[in-house]
């Protein structure tokens, strides 16, 4: 209809002219729509859906009553459907009494047809019903014992009775209802048992019910079958068809009326495609606009990321003169939200803008991607958007409002925009480009960003690998002094008592050493990150054990107190190690503290039912067990909380800053996280989260710190390049119950191995173990004595000793034969406990499991 009053405006017609076109364009439109063919196709339609469910009514109640059909429920819907293709027959006629007639008629048929049909199911369930359990009665009789001539009189007559009952389902004439109630007469329970006898009466019971529900079922259907409509349809299909043609003879002079109008409209429609010349000046604006653009986008294309926020502003700039705005900005959604702005000389932003139009546009659109544009604000209706616009001194606002589910999202806005701003669909379209163009731009700058964090975390990943070269390198003479140190402190203190001035002056000495070989262990294991030694471990228990390490180090006047549930909290993982989580981390919360406090520790369960992101981990759905430990003490500001966790950052002169460090890295490698909570003189709380495992899991590898487990005489062979290391490691093992057995030439271990067998599973008798010691360099030329002894001593249990085992792998252990891994200088409980798990496998089956425990059991410290 606006096309019809633009050309009569184009061609200088009168008003009266226009609106009598438009008039008779409306009335043909309108005529064409409302023919009545359709409805005279509705009504056919609903005629034969309405003998299509009366035939299948039909069908249905012949199989219901042969027993084929035991669910009415096509039933219900077949009468439905014929109520609903009358109620469709009715709306259909239009107002045609003859139709209306015809239909209230067929809706009379529809109501006996459902009454009959009532009824037959009725009398239909009741017989189906019957005849089944007068089917069960007869086969229970005839199966039963036929102990009297009686019963099996009985019997006989019960078979002619069921014979009967069976012809009288397919007939149901008088003569054979007549055979029936002789057949029932003739049946007499008199001298039967009291169970045959009540399962004859149950039986002649149903005989009788059946007697009289079958001609009254059939009587039922045959009334059923009488009700017609055969005359009744013909009669409304005629008048149907003769309405339909006369429906379609006029609309089909009307489509010859519209078909010479159209011909006359494409007419006028090519003679005005001549005056769109005109148009050519907003063509050539649009092309200024995408010429602007591309430059936008070029500029960017070309610039440093450093120069890109003076460059957006620009552009921001160039766009808002290129459409008369005044002020224009690109925000970028977030907490809190980055602006890029640009405003006319004389002008400025207020506060609070435009911080809030990304909310404002998104009330006043939900869509993806939307255009807002509000030609004069002050014609807006009252409310908090027309408030918060008019405080920002808008007279009109033209915003792009973008979503994206990997890309910025954010809104590019002008301010007090001219009336002659974009309004057409292809020019706000253009404002689109724009926004991606200022977006990719932007999102180059946080990719840069992003890149510097990399490169940041590279040059730290370096670092570690230059600690970790450097702490192997020193390790090895460092380790030879603390070995010495500690075997000869050990085997000191075996021959002294436990009391006295020497043997507290040699649990000093022991204490040192056991320090300086952690301290370089720390660096060693922070420099290089080893596979976890996992096992069961109760967390209470973990806790208990950690509580009396923790309180023997705090200062006076600072307390340690534990809350803990009775629940028993299970995880997996290297107990040592999360242990030390507990220490490094109250021992921070201790040196935070410049007053008398408490350090608290509370265990808790979790649940998380979604993932959740943590200050440091991201935490699956599943079950957590959170150790949370609080201080009182001085707390973090924002700065000084992003950094507490970055290797070597330490506020303290004597601090090495590798304690919360390592928290981070162990907690993460045991599948957990950490969240930290800190204000400055609030105190600081740490959440540590742990992976927990079910209630149900045994406890079966967590050990608390006990005696050491002592020998029994076995005979251990000991390999050690170094004679003197080979004198120490003798000393321990003598120390520990064993009989050490000491060589420094493979061939030599290997030879004595191989003269020493006894049966066919190269059993040995006198070595029960052997303990292979590699030092720095010659973890590989370990592995092969291993391999060799192997070969030699197939079920000879073997232990290797190593300064680092982290370039070793499980499989590789296990092919050599190695069944558990101890670190160097040697430390008696670990020695023992080793020893004690070796020899408790035995002769005839170590070496066929010996694949399987190895890849379980094997753990690289």
């Amino acid at each position: 209809m606006k096309f019809i009053q633009t050309i009569g405006r184009s061609y200088g017609w009168p008003g009266p002219v226009t609106a009598i076109l438009l008039v008779l364009v409306l009335w043909l439109w309108w005529r064409g729509m409302h023919t009545g063919t359709d409805q005279a196709d509705d009504a056919l339609r609903a005629l034969d859906d309405w003998t299509m469910a009366k035939g299948a009514l039909d069908r249905d109640v012949l199989s219901a009553r042969t027993g084929m059909l035991r669910n009415y429920d096509p039933l219900v819907h077949e009468l439905i459907a014929l109520h609903g293709a009358v109620d469709r027959l009715r709306e259909a006629a239009d107002g045609d009494p003859e139709i209306v007639a015809a239909s209230d008629r067929l809706a009379s048929l529809s109501d006996e047809q459902e009454q009959w049909t009532e009824r037959f199911k009725t009398r239909n369930a009741l017989l189906q019903n019957s005849l089944a359990y007068f089917g069960l009665l007869s086969a229970r009789l005839g199966e039963a014992p036929q102990s009297s001539s009686r019963l099996q009189q009985v019997s006989a007559l019960v078979s002619s009775l069921a014979a009967a009952m069976l012809h009288l389902t397919l007939d149901t004439s008088p003569n054979v209802v007549a055979d029936v109630d002789d057949r029932l007469r003739s049946i007499s329970i008199q001298g039967l048992s009291p169970g045959d006898s009540a399962l004859a009466e149950a039986l002649t019971a149903h005989a009788r019910l059946l007697r009289r529900l079958l001609p009254a079922t059939d009587s039922a259907l045959r009334s059923l079958f009488t009700v017609s409509a055969g005359r009744e349809q013909e009669a409304v299909r005629a008048r149907l068809l003769i309405r339909k043609s006369t429906a379609e003879t006029a609309a089909r002079r009307i489509r010859y009326v519209l078909c010479t109008i159209s011909l006359l409209l494409v007419g006028m429609l090519v003679h005005l495609g001549m005056r769109l010349q005109s148009r050519a000046a907003a063509l050539r604006r649009r092309a200024a606009t995408e010429h602007l653009i591309a430059r936008i986008s070029t500029r960017f294309i070309n610039s440093r990321p450093d120069e890109i926020a003076a460059h957006v502003e620009r552009a921001l700039g160039e766009l808002a003169v290129c459409i008369g705005a005044d002020r224009a900005y690109f925000v970028i959604d977030g907490e809190p939200a980055q602006a890029y702005k640009w405003c006319s000389e004389g002008t400025g932003f207020p506060p609070g803008w435009p911080g809030n139009a990304t909310a404002i546009a998104s009330r006043l659109s939900t869509s993806r991607e939307s255009h807002v544009h509000i030609h004069n604000v002050r014609k807006l209706p009252p409310g908090d958007q027309r408030d918060a616009l008019c405080a920002a001194d808008l007279r009109s606002w033209l915003c792009l409002r973008r979503k994206g589910v990997n890309r910025l999202q954010g809104v590019l806005g002008f301010d007090a925009v001219r009336p002659e701003a974009p309004r057409r669909p292809c020019e706000l379209g253009l404002l689109s480009m724009a926004f991606d163009a200022i977006a990719n731009a932007v999102e180059r700058v946080f990719l840069e960003q992003d890149r510097e964090r990399l490169e940041a975390h590279l040059q730290q990943a370096r670092r570690l690998e230059t600690i970790g070269a450097l702490t192997s390198g020193i390790a090895h003479n460092f380790n030879n002094i603390t070995g010495a140190i500690l075997g000869y402190t050990e085997t000191a203190q075996a021959q002294l008592g436990p009391h006295g001035r020497v043997a507290g002056s040699l649990a000093e000495i022991r204490r040192a050493g056991e320090r300086a070989r952690d301290l370089v262990d720390q660096i060693l294991t922070f420099g290089r990150r080893a596979a976890l030694r996992r096992s069961c471990i109760s967390i209470q228990a973990l806790v208990a054990e950690t509580k009396s390490l923790v309180e023997a180090s705090l200062r006076p006047r600072i307390n340690l107190v534990v809350r803990m549930t009775s629940q028993q909290m299970i995880v997996s993982g290297e107990a040592a190690q999360l242990q030390q989580v507990i220490l490094n981390v109250c021992n921070n919360a201790a040196q935070a503290m410049d007053a008398a406090g408490t350090v608290e520790i509370e265990i808790t369960a979790q649940e998380i039912g979604r993932a959740a992101s943590m200050d440091h981990g991201e935490l699956m759905p599943g079950h957590y067990v959170v150790i949370s430990i609080s201080d009182p003490g001085r707390g973090m500001d924002g700065p000084l909380l992003e950094r507490i966790f970055e290797p070597f950052f330490t506020t303290r002169p004597e601090g090495n800053g590798l304690g919360l460090a390592m928290v981070r890295e162990i907690v993460l490698d045991h599948g957990g996280a950490v969240n930290v909570q800190s204000a400055p003189g609030a105190g600081t709380r740490f959440d540590i989260w742990l992976p927990s495992l079910s209630r149900l899991d045994p406890l079966s590898r967590y050990e608390t710190p006990g005696a050491v487990r002592r020998g029994s005489g076995e005979t251990v062979l000991v390999l050690d390049a170094d004679r003197e290391r080979l004198l120490r490691h003798e000393e321990i093992l003598a120390a520990l119950g064993y009989e050490p057995v000491g060589f420094t030439d493979p061939a030599e271990a290997a030879a004595a191995c191989r003269w020493d067998l006894q049966d066919d599973w190269g059993a040995p008798t006198r070595f029960d173990a052997a303990l292979l010691c590699s030092h720095l360099h010659a973890g590989r030329a370990a592995l092969v004595h291993a391999a060799r002894l192997g070969e030699t001593a197939p079920a000879l249990p073997m232990i290797l000793a190593v300064a680092s085992a982290r370039e070793f792998g499980a499989p590789a252990l296990a092919q050599a034969g190695i069944l558990e891994v101890i670190r160097l200088p040697l430390v008696s409980a670990e020695l023992a406990g080793a020893l004690a798990r070796c020899l408790s496998v035995p002769y005839s089956t170590s070496r066929r499991l010996l694949g399987a425990i190895a890849v379980s059991d094997v753990v690289v410290p």
